[in-house]
């Protein structure tokens, strides 16, 4: 039952999503069997898409890995350079290639990469032009260790019961004595779980119940082993749930509608004397396609090997007598307070080394298991989820996402075209900007921008900002506002869980209040149910050039 790729992932650290020979094949073999099958016929489409909104760049128009892209003119492509890295998988070469992108592995001058995470110094020498699947200090969440740290710190502050969506967790050796303690009262009778803190695909796991099983010395996370896990034809498994995130400040998080179950390949067993076998308590690709009883799933909505689609467990869920839309909104809700456990420290880094808003987004793998009684609980997040497609499965959730992630991550020509280049672009396409416009993503504010987000920065009473905040708008808000807009527009199969009108809940969670959460908090408010207005209101502004006003005041 579980056919990940990989475990699907790394784990915070080892970034590298790992990527083998071996899955590389896999990949290959599979997406030559899918381009192989009969040409699906779509109408070419434009090879961009507009803004909403008067004087903005229009962004690339991202096309399916299995279909043809859009006859793009040559002085197009010749500036539509992405950098391959080691890590970038094959769906998401054909899918860049069919939509028009040029793929290089020296050339300094590219748009984009898909690859590892960088130390946050890093970001420094990202050009306003250039876009990368990461944002500064994500391993805050991604690492194993640092994450246990920033969920304990909010269960410190705001209760268990709001944060109790983690199991109990120690980080050795930093934790020794306080775990030594709770093992004599009562570790020998529960069992713990031993991860490295960054890993992948099983690395350094195993299941203990002996103190001499712990190691004392080298950085490891101990985590109380749920044994009472929700089963399935006697089987253990996990959910990935995939994350987008295009903006940390304001916080904006998208979550995928449909991930992957991924099952062990030997049916599940709580007593200690199976504690070593691996493919009975890991759900992990890389570990359990070696074992002889491992099925695979070529069906996306088959019940059916050790991999299936998250619609299928809800379906079946369902015939279960299940509350499948309850157990999806409290896993939504673990999505974002964990998103909020690292936002501080992200935030931070990225104001220290990234000079531009247009240089980040990240695409997250969040890993849950659900226990007997169906609550749902974090395992770990993945800060590069494997996007390998080893079956027709994969295939089916991974084309569309990463089609969907890059539409929504609005890439945009860069200002490397030539005047004439430009004229002829505009006049083909009816454009009025061809070119990405470096103001559009500044993080520079006048002094009045200054004085207004310091006067509502520290405002925690809702009342007190919820109607002000958007009466009189900077053209900083504005700006704002008109990449989240024109980002809507390609929402497509994400749900947006943050910001909405009832995700105000949330920031009390904050470590701080921001000034733009409680910006886009009011926006939603106001115009959450009438976007149309919205928009049109932000149109009257960018026809006079608005968001593009920069008075630098000292």
């Amino acid at each position: 039952m579980e056919m990940c790729n990989g475990r699907e992932s790394s784990t915070a650290s080892s970034i590298d999503g790992g990527d083998t020979l071996e899955h590389f094949e896999e990949e290959v073999d599979t997406l030559q069997y899918i381009t192989h099958s009969p040409p699906i016929n779509l109408p070419l489409e434009m090879p961009f898409r507009r803004s909403l909104f008067p004087h903005v760049g229009p962004y690339i128009a991202f096309q399916s890995f299995d279909c043809e892209g859009p006859m793009i003119p040559g002085e197009i492509t010749k500036h539509l350079k992405w950098r391959l890295s080691t890590i970038t998988p094959l769906i998401v070469r054909r899918t860049l290639v069919n939509s028009g992108f040029r793929l290089m592995k020296k050339s300094q001058e590219w748009c984009g990469t898909w690859g590892k995470h960088m130390k946050s110094v890093g970001f420094r020498t990202l050009k306003e032009s250039q876009k990368i699947n990461h944002f500064p200090g994500t391993f805050q969440i991604g690492r194993k260790d640092r994450l246990w740290r920033n969920l304990s710190r909010m269960m410190a502050k705001y209760g268990k019961k709001e944060f109790s969506f983690v199991p109990k967790t120690y980080v050795l050796p930093q934790d020794l004595r306080c775990f030594k303690q709770v093992w004599e009262k009562c570790g020998s009778r529960e069992k713990w779980i031993v991860k490295p803190p960054a890993s992948a695909r099983g690395t350094g796991i195993k299941v203990v119940h002996r103190w001499s099983q712990i190691p004392k010395k080298r950085a490891v996370v101990v985590q109380q082993y749920l044994s009472r896990p929700k089963l399935i034809s006697g089987a253990k498994f996990d959910l990935r749930l995939y994350v987008l995130v295009t903006s940390f400040n304001p916080l904006r998080i998208y979550i995928y509608p449909d991930g992957l179950v991924r099952f062990a390949s030997v049916k599940y067993s709580d007593d200690i004397n199976y504690l070593s076998d691996r493919f009975m308590h890991l759900t992990n690709y890389s570990i359990n396609k070696t074992n002889s009883t491992y099925t695979s799933n070529d069906c996306v909505d088959s019940c059916s090997g050790h991999k299936w689609t998250l619609k299928t467990l809800w379906a079946y869920l369902e015939r279960e007598h299940v509350n499948v839309e309850r157990l999806w909104e409290a896993m939504k809700d673990i999505v974002v307070k964990t998103m909020i456990a690292g936002e501080s420290s992200i935030n931070s880094l990225s104001k220290a080394n990234r000079s531009s808003r247009y240089c980040c987004y990240e695409l997250f793998g969040v890993d849950i298991l659900l226990d007997e009684n169906l609550k749902p609980w974090l395992l770990e997040v993945n800060i590069s989820p494997s996007l390998q497609s080893s079956s027709p499965l994969d295939i089916a959730i991974k084309g569309p996402l990463i089609k969907n992630v890059f539409n929504m991550a609005g890439y945009q020509l860069p200002d490397t075209l030539t005047s004439e280049e430009e004229e002829r672009l505009a006049e083909m396409y009816r454009l009025d900007v061809v070119c990405q416009d470096f103001r559009l993503h500044t993080t520079s504010l006048s002094s009045k921008e200054i004085r207004k987000q310091d006067l509502y920065a520290n405002l925690r009473d809702r009342d007190e900002y919820l109607e002000e905040i958007i009466e009189d708008l900077t053209p900083d808000d504005v700006r704002h506002f008109v990449i989240y807009e024109d980002e809507l527009t390609q929402i497509d199969k994400f749900e947006k869980i943050f910001p909405t009108s009832e995700s105000h809940e949330y920031l009390q969670y904050f470590e701080v209040p921001r000034y733009y959460n409680l910006l886009f908090d009011a926006w939603e408010f106001k115009y959450g149910d009438d976007r149309a207005k919205g928009i049109s209101r932000l149109q009257k502004l960018c026809r006079k050039k608005y968001h593009l006003e920069q008075q630098l005041e000292f």
